[in-house]
């Protein structure tokens, strides 16, 4: 006799993932924070240095002003019309982790057999950067198997 998921009674209207893909679930926007992140916070630089239509670009950039991830900063070179840079905000560096445990994952799974184009290099010291899950309590897991899914304070019961 089989038992049912637990989270099977649980709702998911108000699932943070989901929400969360809502804002990064399109292609082109971890690919546009991959540049930010990198330094090239110009629409053009953005643009010709990435392959992304102009179009799917600006959909990108606005949602993810809209959202909070990114803010808008005028520059403006001489004898040329006001332009913006787009910067991260508190809410977009929040978002890093993710980008290098895509990265990670990317470099396991889809690296040419040369192995990983770039390297996040800890500034301080040269070494590596890495995606490390730990507990509230400091322990480091190690496995899928150390880590449950257990109802959290916003839970709704599945109607």
């Amino acid at each position: 006799m089989s038992t049912s998921p637990a989270a099977l009674q649980w709702s998911t209207d108000n699932c943070t993932v989901g929400r969360t893909m809502e804002v990064l679930g399109e292609r082109w926007t971890m690919v546009v924070l991959r540049e930010v992140f990198n330094g090239v916070r110009r629409f053009d630089d953005m643009r010709r240095h990435s392959g992304i239509p102009r179009q799917v670009l600006t959909n990108r950039l606005a949602l993810l002003v809209d959202a909070g991830i990114l803010r808008r900063e005028p520059y403006r070179e001489p004898g040329q019309r006001e332009r913006h840079e787009y910067r991260p905000t508190e809410k977009g560096f929040d978002l890093y982790p993710v980008l290098v445990a895509v990265r990670a994952w990317g470099d396991r799974y889809l690296a040419d057999p040369e192995g990983s184009p770039v390297e996040f290099e800890h500034v301080g010291c040269g070494a590596e950067v890495e995606v490390v899950l730990r507990c509230a309590e400091g322990h480091e897991v190690t496995g899928r198997r150390d880590v449950a899914t257990r109802p959290g304070p916003g839970i709704k019961p599945f109607a």
